[in-house]
């Protein structure tokens, strides 16, 4: 049996985290709507340097998926003030390699940013999802995750 789990990501974990990132992009610019993202929200270079960031970072979570401890997925949950002066939390990256998916890894890494998100008093958790991704649009209904607003945009 697979032994899947989510873990709070160390420094140690740069290597893998950028690793993991590099992958969802490359993974994503293909999508429908990727392109632009790459290039507007995507992580930028040095994607080391931006885990460091969120690493420190009081406001967010960094997350390691992992089977049996070798990291296959990553996730980064980030506190957002709301213009109430409470906080929601967004999603702002949750990524398992292709291979490694349906087998639980990307559940347990979204249940510890949930668990995060309540632990910080936050009013909702949200997550943003290209319109090519029907995968992962059902993932997070699947924790009850709905559509709140969509962008849309013209190629020029």
């Amino acid at each position: 049996m697979t032994n899947c789990s989510a873990r709070p990501a160390s420094s140690a974990d740069v290597e893998d985290l950028s690793m993991l990132a590099r992958a969802c992009i490359e993974d994503l610019r293909g999508q429908r709507g990727g392109a632009v993202w790459s290039v507007t929200d995507a992580r930028v270079e040095p994607i080391e340097d931006t885990f460091g960031d969120d690493l420190s970072s009081a406001e967010a979570v960094v997350l390691c998926g992992v089977i049996d401890e070798v990291p296959v997925g990553y996730a980064v949950a980030k506190l957002r003030p709301t213009t109430d002066g409470r906080r929601l939390v967004r999603v702002t990256d949750l990524f398992t390699l292709p291979e490694a998916r349906h087998v639980g890894v990307g559940e347990a890494m979204m249940d510890a940013c949930v668990a995060w998100a309540r632990e910080q008093g936050a009013i909702a958790i949200d997550a943003a999802v290209l319109p090519g991704t029907r995968d992962a649009k059902n993932f997070f209904e699947g924790f009850g995750l709905t559509a709140r607003a969509l962008t849309v945009s013209l190629s020029l």
